[in-house]
C-alpha cells in the first residue's frame, strides 16, 4: 500500500491548525503553551483517510519566523504540502521563507489552501488568488490548485480532501526496498514502555524484534513496540509516521535531530561533500567559509560552508562545497539539506548531498570536483567506481557501497556485474563475502609488492625472501592481513612470487653463492656440526671461523634461510642435526617415562642449564612437548 505524508507550510496565524482539525478532528497543538498563546511551537501530527481508503499521515508545522528550524524538522519526509495563505492578509514573509524550503527540498506537488475566506468578499478573495498565482510562477507549485476554504464554517473542504486525493494518487511511493533511516523528530517517555521516538520513515521498513542504532549518539535498542497513526503494528513501511518503543535507552540520551538506522549501515561523520545553490534572493553572496545553520532531516547543526572553485557564491548560482560540521551527522547520497545563514538565522540555500562521509587525507582539489561530478552525474556503474576508487586499499564489499551510494540491490548488482566484466574492479574478499578493489589500487599494490621484494634481493641477494609481515609493513596505507594474503595468492598463481614458510620471494630470484662464499659457508656449517649442543655465538663463530665479517653475516644467515642452522632463542643456534638428534631422545624418553624435568633433561644431553632451558622452551614453542608445572609432558 502506498503511503502519504502531506505536511503544511505558510505564516504565523494563517490557519494552518484550524484547517487540520477542521479536515481531520485532530487538534495538532497539545502544548498548554500553544493553547494559551494561540500558536503553533512545536511540530503536530495527525492522519486523515480519504474516500478509497487511502490514509494520509498529516505533519502540522509552526508559522513563526522564531521556529522556522522546527518547521524544518517536520517538512523533510513529506510528499505534498498545503501552503496555506490567509485570504484576509495573503503572502507573507514565512510563506515565502516555507515556499523557498519546500522548492530546496524538492517536495514534489502540493496544493494551496486560502484559509478564512469567510472574512473577506469574494472580489478580495479572487485578488487574493490571483495574486497567488502569480507568486507560485517559476516554482513547483506553478499551476497547482488554488483553493479557498473556512475551517469555521467548512466551506471548500471537500473540494480540498478530492484535490489532496487526485495528489496522492499521483504521488511516487517511497523506497520500501531502500536503506531504513528514521529521522527522529520525537523523544518522550511512555509509562510502561519507556523510551518512544517517533518520525517519517523515509525509505525501507523496521519491524518488531529488529536490533536498531541512533546515530551519532551510537545508542543501541531492540525494537520492542511499533505504532502508525496511533494503532500498533508489527511491521512499519516507508512513508508512515512511525512511533518506536526503544527498550534500554534513556530520553537524556537522544534528541530530535538523531537518527534511527540499522547498525552498519549509515555511520556518523564531521564533514559531507556536497551540491550547494544559493537562492536568487539570497541577502547576500556566500563567502569561502562562512559559518552556516545546516538542516539535514531533523537535524540542525553548525557548519562551515568550504567552496571548492571560487570564493564566494553568488545568489542564484551553485557549487560543489564541503561541509565541515561542528558535531557529526549521518546521510546517505542524495539527501537534500537547506543551509540559513548564521545570523539573523534566514533561509540561503541548499543542496544534495553527494558523498555522506568523505575520507579525511588532503586530495587536490581538481581531484575533488572530478570526483563529485562523478557523484552527481555519473551512471551507477561509474558512481561506484569512484567509491572504489576513493576507498583505496580498504577493500568494500556490497553492504558497504549499499551505503555510501544508496543504490537499490538489483542495480547494485548489475552495476557490480558490469564492472567485473570490464575489468575496472577486482574481487578480493575472503571466505564469507566477496569485497572489491578497483584495479588501478590493485595493480598498484601488486605493483609495490613486487618493486619492494626486487629492492630486498638487490640488497641481500644471499637470502631466500622477505619475511612476510615484514613486506607487509612496507607497502602504502595500511593493508589488512587478508588482503595482503590474497594479493600473495594471485601474484604467486600468476607465477610471479614465490612462498616458502613465512618467506616471500620474487619467483625469478633464486640465491647464488659465489665460490668465496660457498667455501665460508661450508666452514661455518662444519664449525655448528662439531660444536654438537653447546655452540658458540653467532660473533664466537664468525671469529672462529676467521671470515671477513661482512662475508660471514650475510652466508650465516643464509644458513639460517636454508635451515641448515635453526635459531633455538636470541643468540642460540644449533645445527639441525642436532636439533634432530635432541628431539629424538627427548621423544624417546617421554615415551618411556612419560615426562621429564629440566634436570633429568640436562642429563640426557649432557648440556648446562643455560643450554637445558632454552632447548626445553623450544620444544614447547614448535609443539614437541607442552609445560605442566615444572615438568615437560608430550605436546599430544
Amino acid at each position: 500500500m502506498k503511503h502519504i505524508i502531506v505536511g503544511t507550510a505558510g505564516h504565523i496565524d494563517h490557519g494552518k491548525t484550524s484547517l487540520v482539525k477542521a479536515l481531520t478532528g485532530i487538534d495538532t497543538d497539545r502544548l498548554k503553551e500553544e493553547k494559551e498563546r494561540g500558536i503553533s511551537i512545536e511540530l503536530g501530527f495527525a492522519h486523515l483517510t480519504l474516500p478509497g481508503g487511502l490514509r494520509l499521515g498529516i505533519v502540522d508545522v509552526p508559522g513563526h519566523e522564531r521556529f522556522v528550524k522546527t518547521m524544518l524538522a517536520g517538512v523533510g519526509g513529506i510528499d505534498l504540502v498545503i501552503l496555506v495563505i490567509a485570504a484576509d492578509e495573503g503572502i507573507m514573509p514565512q510563506t515565502r521563507e516555507h515556499l523557498h524550503i519546500c522548492r530546496l527540498l524538492h517536495i514534489p506537488r502540493g496544493l494551496v489552501a486560502l484559509t478564512k475566506r469567510d472574512l473577506v468578499d469574494p472580489d478580495w478573495l479572487e485578488m487574493v488568488a490571483e495574486e497567488t498565482r502569480i507568486f507560485l510562477k517559476g516554482t513547483f507549485l506553478e499551476g497547482a490548485p488554488v483553493l479557498p476554504v473556512s475551517a469555521t464554517t467548512d466551506a471548500g473542504l471537500e473540494e480540498l480532501k478530492t484535490a489532496l486525493a487526485a495528489l496522492a494518487a499521483a504521488a511516487e511511493p517511497k523506497r520500501v526496498g531502500g536503506i531504513f533511516r528514521l529521522p527522529i523528530d520525537r523523544v518522550f517517555t511512555m509509562k510502561g514502555f519507556g523510551t518512544v521516538i517517533t518520525g517519517t520513515l523515509l525509505a525501507g521498513s523496521v519491524k518488531v524484534g529488529d536490533e536498531v542504532v541512533v546515530l551519532p549518539e551510537g545508542a543501541r535498542s531492540r525494537v520492542r513496540r511499533l505504532q502508525v497513526h496511533g494503532e500498533t503494528v508489527e511491521q512499519a513501511f516507508a512513508g508512515q509516521r512511525t512511533a518506536v518503543n526503544l527498550p534500554g535507552i534513556e530520553v537524556s540520551g537522544i534528541a530530535r535531530g538523531s537518527l534511527l538506522c540499522f547498525p552498519g549501515t549509515l555511520r556518523p561523520s564531521a564533514a559531507m561533500d556536497a551540491t550547494l545553490t544559493l537562492l536568487a534572493d539570497a541577502p547576500r553572496a556566500l563567502k569561502n567559509r562562512s559559518r552556516v545553520r545546516f538542516h539535514l532531516g531533523t537535524s540542525e547543526l553548525l557548519a562551515r560552508v568550504l567552496l571548492l572553485d571560487r570564493e564566494e557564491l553568488e545568489p542564484g548560482q551553485s557549487a560543489y562545497v564541503h561541509l565541515r560540521l561542528e558535531s557529526p551527522g549521518a546521510a546517505l547520497p542524495q539527501d537534500r539539506f537547506v543551509i540559513r545563514s548564521y545570523s539573523p538565522a534566514v533561509t540561503i540555500g541548499g543542496g544534495i548531498i553527494l558523498d555522506p562521509a568523505p575520507p579525511e587525507r588532503r586530495r587536490r582539489r581538481q581531484e575533488i570536483l572530478d570526483h563529485l561530478r562523478v557523484l552527481e552525474q555519473g551512471s551507477p556503474s561509474d558512481r561506484l567506481e569512484r567509491l572504489l576508487l576513493q576507498a583505496g586499499a580498504v577493500p568494500m564489499n556490497s553492504e558497504g557501497l549499499r551505503g555510501a551510494s544508496d543504490l537499490d540491490p538489483g542495480l547494485l548488482r548489475e552495476a557490480l556485474t558490469g564492472l567485473l566484466a570490464e575489468g575496472r574492479i577486482v574481487p578480493v574478499g575472503g571466505r564469507e563475502e566477496e569485497a572489491y578493489l578497483h584495479r588501478r589500487t590493485y595493480e598498484g599494490l601488486t605493483g609495490e609488492i613486487r618493486a619492494r621484494l626486487g629492492e630486498f634481493h638487490q640488497q641481500q641477494p644471499l637470502k631466500d625472501g622477505l619475511a612476510r609481515e615484514e613486506l607487509r609493513s612496507k607497502l602504502p596505507g595500511k593493508i589488512s592481513a587478508t588482503l595482503f594474503g590474497r594479493l600473495l595468492g594471485d601474484l604467486q598463481a600468476a607465477g610471479l612470487v614465490a612462498q616458502e614458510r613465512d618467506k616471500v620471494r620474487l619467483a625469478s630470484h633464486t640465491p647464488r653463492l659465489s665460490e668465496a662464499e660457498e667455501a665460508a659457508k661450508g666452514r661455518l656449517e662444519a664449525l655448528y656440526r662439531e660444536a654438537g649442543l653447546q655452540p658458540p655465538g653467532q660473533e664466537a663463530a664468525l671469529h672462529q671461523a676467521a671470515l671477513d665479517r661482512k662475508l660471514a653475516q650475510a652466508v650465516f644467515f643464509r644458513l639460517v634461510d636454508d635451515g641448515t642452522l635453526v635459531r633455538i632463542k636470541d643468540d642460540l643456534y644449533l645445527h639441525r642435526e642436532h636439533v634432530e638428534r635432541a628431539k629424538g631422545m627427548l621423544l624417546e624418553h617421554l615415551k618411556a617415562h612419560g615426562s621429564i624435568g629440566v634436570p633429568t633433561f640436562k642429563e640426557l644431553l649432557g648440556v648446562s642449564r643455560k643450554y637445558a632451558i632454552p632447548f626445553l622452551e623450544y620444544f614447547d614453542q614448535v609443539r614437541v612437548t607442552r609445560r605442566q608445572g615444572d615438568e615437560r609432558l608430550p605436546y599430544r
